[in-house]
């Protein structure tokens, strides 16, 4: 078979199975593999994922799981699923989904470069445009640009700032939030649509998204996004509060997931820092320009390597909250992974080498995959219960782990690493 994604490399030495794992869930001691049975293990597992999402795609060529119903309008998780399905062992099958769900995403840009939302209208609109920039960004997809563009043009519309109305003096300024429509600025004395505000997870997907599509770091919708992302850490003099990790939004203990921290000396409220949002905020201060000698990412990437768990989602979370820290295992995964991954490409490898991150979180992700290749998060909080999500992050946070495992190894599979890491 011919491969339309010739960058992805596999050695012709490496097992490709694609049977189920039997691994039947989180936990118990392993024996500690060698680099390359570490390596092989993984594309047994990236294997048996893809024949997984393979298998739940819809005859259209989007994945509409009826686990939840913002699921269901074909765009929220295709573009996840098939960033995922670029990044493992090539397999005929894979490919055909992988061209199938494309020919979706491409398909859905009119004529004029609109986007054709559907008749239900895209449920998380941020996510599915940057996750499409994303993927027809890939060197394979080099005939889609026009279409990659009209993606790309629909994000940036999204962004809060002067265009819609907003001021840097707003708290919400120079992020991209959840809102359905365009999220202009209420008028005085008009209360805001819903979901209309910034946060940083939407945030950190559209800079990844710019980045991916060539955006340089100069141009001013990354400087304006700065400004909302430094909102979101906790970052300054006071070390009471002042650890340098992120929260996902401001004045907001709620969504928040580990809550608040207190009440600072200037009478603010403050926000614990947690590890999805430290992810999250370290790569969206790499994706705007800012070196790893900053004193912003360095104080990001203390609180990463301090507080790192491949086992779990770290953060001071309150016993009231400590049932939704297993809610974004997943998310936590496969953003971390990203971070520590640019943190040693940054460092040159020389600091972060002797905290074998990669092996620790992709021995627990292994461990997690279930007997027919998929993942499944029974916290349900944040819908991770729906096993197409949760198989398509963790197997993006696998390949991101496999990446680091192979540099210097003799077993080192691909020369590209995922573009969901592009301010590499």
């Amino acid at each position: 078979m011919t491969m339309t994604k010739t960058h992805f490399l596999w050695l012709s030495g490496i097992l490709l199975a694609t049977a189920s794992l039997a691994v039947p869930g989180c936990g118990g001691p392993d024996s500690e593999p060698s680099a390359p049975a570490r390596i092989e293990r993984i594309d047994r597992s990236l294997s048996a994922a893809a024949a997984y999402l393979a298998g739940q795609q819809a005859a259209e060529g989007a994945w509409r799981p009826d686990t939840y119903g913002v699921f269901k309008d074909g765009a929220s998780l295709t573009p996840l699923v098939l960033q995922a399905l670029h990044f493992v062992p090539p397999s005929e099958r894979q490919e055909i989904a992988y061209r199938k769900g494309r020919d979706y995403l491409v398909k859905m840009v009119q004529s004029d470069s609109s986007i054709d939302a559907g008749p239900r209208g895209l449920s998380y609109p941020v996510y599915t445009a940057a996750n499409a920039v994303i993927l027809l960004s890939e060197p394979g997809n080099a005939a889609y640009r026009k279409q990659r563009d009209a993606w790309l043009s629909f994000l940036r519309m999204r962004q809060l700032t002067e265009e819609l109305g907003w001021q840097p003096s707003d708290r919400e300024y120079g992020g991209w939030g959840y809102a359905s429509g365009l999220p202009r600025k209420p008028k005085p004395g008009q209360a805001a649509p819903p979901l209309t505000e910034s946060n940083l997870s939407a945030t950190v997907f559209a800079l990844t998204a710019l980045r991916a599509a060539g955006v340089p770091v100069q141009d001013p919708t990354l400087q304006k996004a700065l400004v909302f992302i430094q909102r979101c850490q906790n970052f300054g003099t006071d070390p009471q509060f002042d650890d340098g990790g992120f929260f996902f939004i401001y004045d907001d203990p709620v969504r928040n997931k580990a809550g608040m921290a207190g009440i600072d000396a200037a009478g603010r409220q403050r926000f614990t820092s947690y590890g999805s949002m430290t992810a999250d905020g370290l790569r969206a201060l790499f994706a705007c320009g800012l070196a790893v000698s900053d004193a912003r990412v360095e104080a990001a990437r203390r609180w990463l390597e301090r507080n790192f768990s491949a086992a779990s989602h770290p953060g001071k979370y309150p016993n009231e909250r400590q049932g939704d820290r297993p809610a974004v295992y997943f998310y936590y995964a496969c953003s971390v992974a990203q971070a520590l991954r640019t943190v040693d490409r940054q460092d040159g490898q020389s600091r972060t080498r002797q905290a074998p991150w990669a092996e620790a979180l992709a021995d627990e992700l292994l461990k997690c995959q279930r007997t027919d290749g998929s993942w499944c998060n029974p916290a349900k909080a944040v819908r991770e219960d729906e096993p197409v999500l949760a198989t398509s992050l963790a197997a993006i946070a696998l390949a991101v782990c496999r990446d680091r495992l192979s540099w210097g190894s003799a077993n080192p599979g691909r020369d590209e690493r995922p573009h969901t890491s592009p301010q590499e």
